[in-house]
Order: structure tokens, then sequence, then C-alpha cells
């Protein structure tokens, strides 16, 4: 899409703080008028729509909105914003219940390229994990991603974190 398109619905979601919580309906339509405005089958509207959805509160319709995304293509419109829907797919699915699947979404990422998100997935791979019951692993994951952010303790806090998932003498 242009970079006006992109510019206004940047402006839109600069606005949502301020929105009150009973104007949720009215900034999901703000967001569903300029997914009117994109070309019929393109990703980025039901990737939009799903994070209206989300951030409104509501997980449940936001799941179907977020795999349209990635199923029509999303990756291949802007990688950032696929890593963006997997993570907030995974948010998703853990609060309707579903932590295992985001698990599944998520460990995959641990792998990929690294960008701005990486510690956007471990956090939210540490909160999935959390609540199928595996903490120590999303501990580990948590030290692991903030070790890298302390000005001192950064080797000791990795080697904390790797123990907390390895057997002891490893």
């Amino acid at each position: 899409m242009n970079n006006d398109w992109e510019d206004r619905v940047a402006a839109a979601w600069a606005g949502f703080d301020d929105c009150a919580e009973d104007d949720a309906p009215a900034f999901r339509a703000v967001i569903d008028a300029l997914v009117a405005e994109l070309p019929e089958g393109s990703p980025l509207g039901p990737f939009e729509q799903a994070c209206a959805w989300d951030s409104t509160g509501h997980s449940d319709k936001a799941v179907p909105l977020y795999r349209q995304a990635l199923d029509g293509g999303l990756a291949e419109e802007s990688r950032h914003k696929a890593r963006r829907a997997r993570i907030q797919l995974a948010s998703s699915l853990r609060n309707t219940g579903r932590a295992e699947e985001g698990i599944r979404l998520l460990t995959p990422e641990l792998d990929a390229p690294s960008d701005e998100l990486d510690d956007a997935v471990r956090a939210c791979l540490a909160l999935c994990l959390s609540d199928a019951g595996r903490d120590r692993e999303g501990l580990s994951l948590v030290l692991g991603a903030l070790a890298r952010h302390l000005p001192r303790y950064q080797r000791s806090m990795a080697a904390y974190a790797r123990l907390l998932v390895e057997p002891a003498g490893e």
C-alpha cells in the first residue's frame, strides 16, 4: 500500500490511546474505513482489523483475522507485520485459552532473523509457556531477553537463564 495510507493508519493508532473504552466501536470503524480503501484480498486489511479487535479487548474476534492475514500473504507484503501478527495471534490464542497453539506458533520465531521484535516474541512466548504450566522455560526466556539490556551481569544472567532449562552438569 502507499505511504499515505500507512501514515493514516499510523495516525489512527496514535490516537487510539486517547480513546475512551466506550469509543472502541468508533475506533474500529475508523480502521474498517481505512481497510475499505485496500484492494480486495489485501492481507493488510484483516491484519489491521485483527489489531483493532485485539486492542479493544476482543481476542476471540482477532484470532481468525490474524490467521486470514497470515494465510493471505502478509509475510510477502511485510515481514515485520507478519511477525507482529504471529506475536499478537499467539497472545490472543493465550487469552482465549489456547496457550499451546501460541507456543507452537512462536517457538519458530526464536530462530527467525533478529529484529526489534525479538524481546516481544520472548515475552509473549513466556506468557504462553506459563499458562501451559512451563514457568521455568518462560522465566528462562524472559531472563535471557533481559540480560542483553543490563549494564552489568549480562553473562551471569544469561547463564542463569540457561540453567533454568538445562539439566545440571551440561
